[in-house]
């Protein structure tokens, strides 16, 4: 494929047209007219040789490769997007413009908040924009990395991208105030006999790894996709649950649970922030980066006393 053969026009063009499945609102979209917006359609079919767009009764349905490019066409514009809008030099105080950044809850909780407050003060034309954190993280970080501007993540999911630590925290186990079989600490029998509420995300992958290298396979009576949920789902049963200590401490006015400590040598736990290579030299991603680093060293320890009740 020669790119410069290719007017890269036709992905705005492209995107439009498998969004909107018409000619005459995909043309409205981007600012040309029908007939303009029909040839880019004829160009692109030859480029593909495919119809992309098939009609069906008075209607255009995608091909089985119009659904196909869909999402990459979308990765593909957001991609050039944040390429020419690369700057040499970036002033906060007086630039206007958004950072999109993937995490979870809990990321959100303990540290995207305080990061949104010092971006507030120091910046007030950045916009942050915080996405959940999708199943397809580990299979597919590339693609989503070139997407966004950043993704929070602990060391130990995804390599092999660059990434600037941020802060670290370490795992605790919550417990029901007025659990029945756990007075003041867990033993490893308990990990393996009691139900476990668990996130179920592939986030707190290296914890689950070391449960598993200890021989311990949680008996899972619950899943959710949130870390937030977790104490709010233990309270008042026989369930346990692995969640971060700050966020524990967070979370501690919220539940009538007790935060206990594993009967193990948790592995901790380093947060960093992840970024696609294009991003590494660009004036506002440094900007981000260093910001989001001060951000993090900022940050009080992870310090929680256990068998506690936490009001």
């Amino acid at each position: 494929m020669n790119l410069a053969r290719l007017d890269l026009n036709l992905v705005v063009a492209l995107r439009a047209l498998l969004e909107e499945r018409n000619v005459t609102r995909a043309g409205q979209r981007v600012g040309l007219s029908q007939p303009a917006m029909s040839a880019a359609l004829a160009r692109l079919r030859r480029h593909f040789d495919d119809e992309l767009l098939a009609r069906v009764g008075g209607h255009y349905e995608l091909t089985a490769l119009g659904q196909v490019l869909l999402d990459r066409t979308s990765t593909a514009y957001d991609v050039l997007e944040r390429l020419f809008s690369s700057q040499a030099e970036f002033d906060p105080a007086k630039e206007s413009r958004e950072f999109k950044l993937v995490a979870s809850d809990y990321a959100v909780s303990v540290f995207g908040a305080e990061l949104a407050r010092v971006v507030h003060e120091e910046a007030p034309g950045i916009r942050l924009r915080f996405a959940q954190t999708p199943t397809t993280v580990v299979e597919d970080t590339a693609t989503l990395l070139s997407a966004v501007d950043g993704l929070l993540m602990p060391h130990g999911v995804i390599s092999d991208f660059p990434a600037t630590d941020l802060y670290d925290d370490r795992w605790v186990f919550v417990v029901s105030d007025d659990h029945p079989s756990v007075p003041d600490r867990l033993t490893r029998q308990d990990l393996a006999d009691l139900p476990w509420v668990t996130y179920q995300r592939t986030y707190d992958a290296p914890a689950v790894r070391q449960l598993g290298m200890l021989g311990v396979e949680p008996r899972v009576e619950v899943s959710v996709d949130s870390f937030q949920l977790l104490p709010l789902l233990v309270a008042g049963t026989r369930r346990i649950a692995m969640v971060q200590a700050r966020l524990a401490r967070l979370l501690a006015p919220l539940a009538p649970v007790r935060v206990v400590e594993p009967p193990y040598e948790a592995v901790p736990l380093q947060e960093a922030l992840w970024w696609h290579p294009v991003h590494t030299h660009d004036a506002a991603h440094i900007w981000l980066r260093e910001t989001a680093a001060r951000v993090g060293a900022t940050l009080a320890p992870p310090h929680l006393s256990a068998t506690r009740r936490r009001r």
